[in-house]
């Protein structure tokens, strides 16, 4: 149950200056229970590890991941007026931007009781804004509650060592008491939709690998200028890129709601993704269970999903490549999606903005499966040179101790919301540090 009566600290976050969460953030990592055995920094928290209550999860997993309401679309572009820009693949805007709307990522997470999944990527608007723009807090925290999935009991199977996790992190990474976020991206769904993105612009695609065109795309000239091509790997770069931005500003809203709750941690990429994924190799090391395959083509494996769960636009996913694109354009053109005229929004005659749009129709669609079936071809792999699922960045979220700020620091190491948080959020029997 989320905390009830409510505690005192959560008016004092939503009151908290944007700006202080701003120049206030910092990378906190010495949480209760922790302890540095050596060097300059050594010192043993006598406290014991205090999880995050319910309401502190999911104030911390609504700001990276959250539903925010019906997002506005792309307005124009002067090549395909008078139809809507139809990129978009969601209808619902999230809490963080995700490029032409794209949302290829879902937020998985970890604590003390078990491994989850929070589903958020293809919500509806949960909870609808009042004349004044303002949601509802405690809806909008139980619509977020009710999208919990739980995957299994216990904490990520993680060991907090070399090469699983780097040295820097061992120390504290995934330690009990924390809740670590880890928002994975569907780099193979991504690619798809870029590929249509840059179609759909009249821009076409050559082998750059081999310097080569991409055999039968010239029968596609009314759609892709191949005199103005770009190199596959480009794409796929920029696809990352965009992947990466994605699930970056995702970690990064969740930092700034630590600041205001008081909360320690901090936003990183120093997990090893193969062994986050379950890619590692090590049977010991399951992860998060997901799907992978090797070929002697590949420098590295190639992680596709979990089945039934989180399933990455490609073979064995999918049947060929045309599926994966059929499969896309329901997401987008399909009931629920951003352009299908059923599915609510946020204007005034949404039917009519929604039905604005131009749907892929099949010349579009046979373009842009020739393209990925060339690269799955040619590399065994869609995408071809980046990961079909994807891992960089990651945010923990745990109490602090105190005690090791005021032992090595100088006064302003932490912000009034971290000194007052264990007397605001868990009673006045909690002093600093949690004692």
């Amino acid at each position: 149950m989320i905390d009830d009566p409510l505690p005192p600290g959560l008016d004092d976050a939503l009151a908290f200056p944007l700006i202080e969460a701003l120049t206030g953030r910092r990378s906190r990592r010495f949480a209760l229970g922790a302890e540095i055995p050596d060097g300059v920094f050594a010192f043993r928290s006598d406290k014991p590890p205090l999880p995050l209550s319910e309401l502190e999860k999911m104030l911390v997993l609504t700001a990276c991941a959250g539903n925010t309401g019906w997002h506005y679309a792309i307005m124009r572009n002067a090549r395909y007026a008078p139809h809507l820009s139809n990129y978009a693949c969601a209808a619902g805007g999230r809490t963080f931007p995700s490029g032409a709307g794209f949302h290829m990522s879902e937020l998985f997470f970890t604590d003390d009781e078990g491994v989850y999944l929070l589903q958020t990527r293809d919500a509806p608007e949960l909870v609808a804004p009042g004349p004044d723009g303002r949601r509802d807090l405690g809806e909008l925290l139980a619509a977020h509650r009710g999208r919990v999935r739980k995957l299994s009991d216990g904490r990520l199977k993680l060991p907090p060592e070399v090469p699983h996790v780097e040295g820097h992190n061992t120390w504290i990474v995934n330690c009990p008491g924390s809740l670590l976020a880890i928002p994975v991206a569907d780099a193979a769904q991504y690619n798809l939709a870029n590929i249509c993105y840059y179609v759909q612009n009249g821009v076409g695609f050559f082998d750059d690998t081999l310097n080569a065109p991409i055999p039968g795309l010239a029968r596609f000239s009314r759609l892709v200028d191949l005199d103005n091509a770009l190199p596959i790997t480009f794409m796929e770069q920029y696809t990352l890129a965009e992947c990466t931005v994605e699930i970056a500003t995702s970690c990064y809203a969740g930092a700034l709601m630590l600041q205001a709750m008081g909360l320690g941690g901090w936003m990183f990429n120093g997990l090893n993704p193969f062994s986050v994924l379950g890619a590692s190799g090590d049977p010991e090391v399951p992860g998060l269970g997901f799907d992978f395959f090797n070929d002697p083509r590949w420098p590295l494996p190639q992680v596709t999903g979990l089945p039934g769960v989180f399933e990455a636009s490609c073979p064995p996913n999918h049947p060929d490549m045309k599926s994966a694109v059929d499969a896309l354009c329901e997401r987008k053109f399909g009931p629920g999606g951003p352009f299908h005229p059923g599915t609510p929004g946020a204007w005034k005659d949404s039917p009519r903005v929604r039905g604005a749009a131009d749907i892929h129709d099949e010349e579009f669609r046979e373009c842009v499966t020739l393209i990925a079936d060339y690269i799955l071809s040619r590399f065994g792999r869609f995408p071809g040179t980046i990961p079909a699922v994807y891992v960089q960045t990651y945010l923990q979220a745990q109490h602090l101790d105190l005690d090791f700020y005021d032992t090595f620091f100088k006064p302003g190491a932490y912000l009034q919301s971290h000194a007052r948080h264990f007397s605001r959020w868990h009673g006045p029997d909690k002093g600093e540090g949690g004692g």
